[in-house]
């Protein structure tokens, strides 16, 4: 029913070069030094796609933006608006990475419209995809979960394992997070099954990830931790550093829900400080949502524990999570219930302290104007005594 997977972000000479599962170094290598030779403004602007892709999945995000741009001028250069296009998906995808959503959206609503002028079906699949995505992260599932669909049927009718692994498994996870977990399970299930015949070896791995979220969330986290073991070694082989990074939140996410937080909380340091070093702010606060929790049951102090999140809870709002907020605002009632206090309480106590500070703030303007009045008078009192005869 499907064809083998394929990379069409790959094009020109390294189309025929590299594969799905080509390693990322691998791919920078040999997009760099397509990049170096290349002799038109196409072919750079090709080879400079790939370029930013490899160092977008490696999480060298300022390299990555360098080079998508690089790849715009020159298929600008070029008149070649399906390059142009390509070359927008890739800095929309990179702006989803790094957190700044109406960013993304706007560099993919440009890529998508670039794409249909130009007749480039794949570039076009791509960018709506991107944007189905965008979306989906930001917990706007009304809006996208249509677009999901269509894609599924594009990707089947074409025969196109790759997007029907993306587009299943991206339904998947709207089915779980709302928590319908039998088609979730089903979905992602089947997703792994069409990776595996069609050898995409990085839709295997996401998609054994959400396996792996599932079977968690149901009780069996052997089996989950068996599976994300899996699909680590899958990133470990391609160089998927955001995808290990993934990989290792969801295993912390296994220990957490087992009630091993001390493995949970280590678990979770360890994504924080991969998702940091590859300057990706959704995983960065994810991982310190977890942290937090984790920390929490391991008997930190409960202000200490309300007071982290709230400035994540300010984060995901800043970034657009609706899904990651909601888990921020029922933990802190959890946490709030299991200590005996009161959220309505709590409120009005935080609205009382605002209060009683608003008001030393004023009593202290006017005390530094009062201050600063007598310190003008004695001023000139001063320089009166110290010029008289």
């Amino acid at each position: 029913m499907y064809g083998k997977a394929f990379a069409p972000e790959y094009q020109g000479e390294l189309g025929s070069a590299l594969g799905v599962n080509s390693s990322y170094e691998e791919v920078l290598a040999a997009a760099s030094r397509e990049q170096a030779d290349a002799d038109t403004a196409l072919e750079r602007a090709r080879a400079a796609l790939a370029v930013a892709e490899a160092n977008r999945r490696l999480g060298r995000v300022t390299d990555a933006g360098a080079a998508w741009r690089d790849s715009y001028r020159s298929a600008r250069d070029a008149g070649d608006a399906a390059a142009m296009s390509w070359a927008l998906w890739s800095g929309g995808t990179l702006a989803r990475q790094c957190g700044t959503l109406p960013l993304a959206r706007r560099l993919l609503t440009h890529a998508v419209e670039l794409a249909a002028d130009s007749g480039d079906r794949l570039a076009h699949g791509y960018s709506l995809a991107g944007l189905a995505e965008t979306g989906r992260i930001q917990g706007d599932y009304a809006a996208v979960a249509a677009l999901h669909e269509r894609l599924l049927e594009e990707g089947r009718a074409h025969g196109e394992a790759r997007h029907v692994v993306w587009a299943m498994s991206g339904i998947a996870q709207m089915h779980r997070n709302t928590g319908d977990y039998a088609k979730a399970l089903e979905l992602f299930e089947e997703s792994v099954r069409i990776a595996t015949e069609a050898d995409d070896a990085r839709g295997r791995a996401w998609s054994l990830r959400g396996v792996a979220d599932v079977l968690s969330v149901q009780g069996d986290p052997d089996g989950a931790l068996a599976l994300l073991s899996e699909a680590e070694t899958i990133c470990r082989t391609m160089d998927l550093a955001g995808a290990l990074a993934y990989n290792h939140k969801m295993r912390a996410n296994v220990h957490y829900r087992a009630g091993c937080y001390e493995a949970a909380r280590d678990t979770y340091a360890l994504a924080l400080a991969e998702f940091s070093d590859m300057h990706e702010p959704r995983g960065v606060a994810l991982s310190r949502l977890g942290l937090t929790k984790s920390r929490a049951h391991l008997g930190r102090d409960l202000d200490e524990t309300l007071a982290e999140l709230a400035v994540l809870e300010g984060d995901f709002a800043r970034i657009g999570l609706r899904h990651a907020r909601d888990m921020v605002v029922a933990f802190r009632a959890e946490a709030l219930q299991s200590a005996g206090r009161d959220e309505a309480t709590e409120a009005a106590e935080a609205a009382g302290t605002a209060e009683r500070k608003e008001a030393a703030a004023i009593s202290d303007t006017a005390g530094i104007r009062g201050t600063a009045g007598i310190s003008e008078r004695a001023e000139r009192v001063t320089a009166a005594g110290a010029t008289a005869p």
